[in-house]
Parts: structure tokens; C-alpha cells; sequence
């Protein structure tokens, strides 16, 4: 299967397009996004990387301009990962530039499929993307970032600048995109509109609870309008709020404790799952 294929995009407006895997049809399948600047490109994670997500890129025409094919016309293009996980990590290694939290940068070197979380079917992925694909090979592979971030720095595009902020919880690496000057907020795994995950192996409820304090901050400062989302659909400041309230509303003892089991029993499932090798 082709890139074109296996990939699907819509505009957005503004310079921002929402990419997918079109079949990986799961609740994992994450959103990719790609934000063009005047003087850089950022790619805001990238999916599970059975197709060439670059070469998609650049066959759809999303980083031409002005009919401009070859290479040296070529803005610069930096792979911005939101976390290690697997869903958004997969095709990291498809890029000469990338770019990940320094909490989770040694275990996207070396290649760890337990911080990954990597846990994937044959029934998610409904078109094999090559002959005689199976899940059971599918691994995130080693990748040596090019840049380190930190809670702070700023990802510099020309005509828009992208502020890290590190916001722990679903992983210790976790980070937001923050375009302050358009009001965007690209969130990752931070917040979605759905039930928010802090049983992984490297969750921490009282993380989370600090970045969900610093989620309703900026909706207070009125310095988001729009979220685009590690999963599902984006949505605007008020639901943001609603979302972040809701989880530091039920982040106590009773909640602890359930998360704790099932954290001990996902940890236990992905150590099974990533220790046996792929035929």
C-alpha cells in the first residue's frame, strides 16, 4: 500500500493540516498534525509509521510551494513528539529531525516498547499496509533525537512560534504546543475529549492533577480559544475547562487505588507483550 493511501488529510486553515492513518481504525489511532511556518515546518506527532509519512508530505503537495519541487526549496521540517507512546512515536524514525521531552528521550533511544506502551492488533489495522504484515512485528524503533525540550523553549517557525509546556500526568514527558498568538493549544495525549488516561506505566495522578491546574489556567487568562487534540475532535476553551475540572474532581483516594490495580496489571500485560520477539 501506498503512503497516499494509507494517509488522509483535511485542512484546517491558517497553515494547519489534520492528518490520519485511515486504517487504523481504533480508539488509539492518533491525530497528526502538521503546522507550516515561513521559515519551518513542524510535524506534531506521528502516528504508528507503517507508511512513509514524509513521502506522504510531500506527494500530497502539503509542503510545496509555489510549484517548488526540489530539495533545496525545501523548508526545514522537525518532528515534534507529544510523548513516546507508541500510537504517536511510530514513525519518528522516519525523520532526520526530532524532537521530544527530555524525560522520555532516553527511551525513544533506545527503543523501549514498555515506556511506548506498543500494544497493537491485527484487527485494529483493517488493510495490511504490506504483503503478510502482522501486529505482532510492529515495534517503535530506536531514535536518536536531534532536540531536547524543555518546559519553556520555543519552537521558532518564522511567522509562528510553538511554547513547550511540560505537562506530566499521561506520561512523564507529556508536552502542549502553545501558538499564543492564535490562541491554539496542540494538547496530545495532555487532553482529549474522552476519558483521560493515568493508569500507563508512567502516569501519575498527582501529575496530572498539576497539569489540569494549569489547563484551567490558561482558559481563565483567556490564552486558549482551540484545542487540537492527540485523539478525536478539537474543541474550544469551555470545554477544555469542563474537561480539566472534571478530572481534578475525581482524582481522590477511591480513584487512586482502582488506578493503581490497573496500572500494576497493564504494566504486567506490556512486559509480557514486548518481551517476545517478532519471527
Amino acid at each position: 500500500m501506498s503512503a497516499l493511501e494509507w494517509y488522509a488529510h483535511k485542512s484546517l486553515g491558517d497553515g494547519i493540516f489534520w492528518i490520519q492513518e485511515r486504517f487504523y481504525e481504533s480508539g488509539n489511532r492518533a491525530n497528526i498534525w502538521l503546522v507550516r511556518g515561513s521559515e519551518q515546518d513542524v510535524v506534531i506527532d506521528t502516528g504508528l509509521g507503517l507508511r512513509s509519512l514524509p513521502e506522504y508530505l510531500y506527494s500530497s503537495g502539503l509542503l510545496q510551494d509555489g510549484g517548488a519541487k526540489d530539495d533545496a526549496a525545501r523548508r526545514p521540517l522537525l518532528a515534534v513528539a507529544t510523548h513516546v507512546h507508541f500510537d504517536h512515536s511510530g514513525g519518528l524514525y522516519q525523520f532526520d529531525r526530532v524532537a521530544v521531552h527530555h524525560a522520555e528521550a532516553e527511551a525513544l533511544a533506545r527503543g523501549d516498547n514498555f515506556e511506548t506502551v506498543t500494544w497493537l492488533s491485527d484487527s485494529e489495522v483493517v488493510r495490511a499496509p504490506s504483503p503478510g504484515w502482522r501486529a505482532r512485528q510492529f515495534r517503535v524503533q530506536a531514535v536518536q533525537p536531534t532536540l531536547i525540550l524543555q518546559d519553556g523553549d520555543v519552537i521558532n517557525l518564522g511567522d509562528r512560534q510553538l511554547t513547550v509546556m511540560h505537562m506530566p500526568g499521561h506520561s512523564r514527558g507529556s508536552i502542549c504546543l502553545h501558538d499564543k498568538d492564535r490562541k491554539i493549544l496542540f494538547s496530545g495525549d495532555v487532553v482529549y475529549d474522552g476519558s483521560l488516561i493515568d493508569w500507563l506505566p508512567y502516569s501519575r495522578i498527582s501529575d496530572y492533577v498539576g497539569t489540569c491546574e494549569r489547563l484551567i489556567e490558561l482558559v481563565d487568562r483567556g490564552l486558549v480559544e482551540k484545542v487540537l487534540p492527540g485523539h478525536f475532535n478539537t474543541f474550544g476553551a469551555e470545554r477544555l475547562f469542563r474537561l480539566a475540572s472534571n478530572y481534578i474532581s475525581k482524582a481522590g483516594i477511591c480513584h487512586k487505588v482502582s488506578t493503581f490495580a490497573m496500572r500494576s496489571l497493564a504494566s504486567l500485560a506490556l512486559r509480557v507483550t514486548n518481551s517476545r520477539t517478532s519471527p
